[in-house]
């Protein structure tokens, strides 16, 4: 099958395309045809190299960890899954990732992709979607009324988590550039905060929750928002422990757990009309595509997810 891998670290560049066997798939495990991956910012990290400690993976290393597509095999231990169903992912991190024509994706990860849904805008949510799920509800508990502010609501994390928190009936206040301002009321936003305009910090009081995707100062100024008792998730570095405890809020470092079930959750809310995936551009499985996809998404500007198609 065709996959794009790298050989060692560095830069795009050493995105290659490669012919590379088809994944044998374990007793628990699904063999997923590949229609459409997305791109995060955890595979150019990967593969500059950000991440060897973390994830020690043996080259060839086949990047991405977003699948959509059609269950091809299914292992003797596999209870919910048939060949010929739709189905999306976040697979486990492993060296073979869904940058290829097909993926040996484990059972539990996996959920059932409604008709409604298509494979791009399927591709774009696992990752993104469930990370902003994990920060609501699993460690902040987001509930009804609470005012929660998400930084870079127009990005890939950001635009889930707004339509995330609408959907618990929260106050949701937002910061984007200029030029998103349009959309990002689309999904919901009650306030926009254009951070080359209005300093959040200056600006905004009393919240329950703040979603940090940006680190850095916007996370320190972060704290100053929050009420006590209020809810800090950062899913780019751990928050200051005596910042947190000054300011008697719950703060956190995010690593995403996949599930399936609660990526089923996600999908539920995609069939009701409460969420959309805002798939902002499009590259094709190929060297050059997966290059330029890397190169934008380098930039911290794409709008919404990059996803990368795979024709079948």
């Amino acid at each position: 099958m065709k996959a794009i891998v790298i050989e060692q670290y560095g830069g795009k560049d050493q995105l290659i395309e490669k012919e590379v066997p088809t994944p044998e798939i374990k007793s628990n495990q699904v063999l997923v045809e590949l229609h459409a991956t997305s791109i995060n910012p955890i595979d150019w990290k990967l593969r500059e190299g950000y991440l060897k400690e973390m994830l020690d993976f043996d080259f060839p290393i086949t990047l991405g960890w977003d699948a959509a597509g059609v269950v091809k095999d299914v292992g003797v231990d596999v209870q919910k899954f048939k060949a010929g169903d739709r189905v999306f992912a976040r697979p486990e991190l492993s060296r073979f990732g869904t940058y290829a024509e097909y993926a040996a994706i484990d059972e539990h990860v996996l959920s059932h992709l409604p008709e409604s849904i298509s494979y791009e805008q399927a591709a774009a949510v696992p990752l993104a979607g469930l990370t902003a799920r994990q920060c609501l509800v699993d460690f902040a508990e987001i509930k009804e009324g609470d005012k929660v502010l998400i930084h870079a609501g127009s990005g890939g994390v950001g635009h889930y988590a707004v339509q995330i928190a609408k959907s618990f009936g929260a106050y949701v206040a937002t910061t984007a550039s200029g030029k998103n301002k349009e959309w990002v009321e689309q999904l919901g936003v009650d306030r926009f905060i254009n951070y080359q305009e209005e300093d959040f910090s200056e600006v905004l009081e009393e919240f329950d929750i703040v979603l940090d995707t940006l680190g850095g100062e916007v996370q320190e100024k972060s704290f100053g928002v929050l009420k006590q008792g209020g809810r800090l998730a950062s899913i780019v570095q751990p928050p200051d422990e005596q910042l947190a405890d000054e300011q008697k809020v719950k703060a956190g470092f995010v690593w995403l757990e996949p599930d399936g079930e609660k990526l089923a959750q996600l999908a539920n809310l995609m069939v009701k009309g409460e969420m959309i995936s805002k798939v902002g551009h499009r590259f094709p499985l190929t060297e050059q595509g997966l290059r330029e996809a890397h190169e934008l998404s380098e930039t911290h500007h794409a709008t919404g997810k990059i996803v990368i198609t795979i024709p079948s």
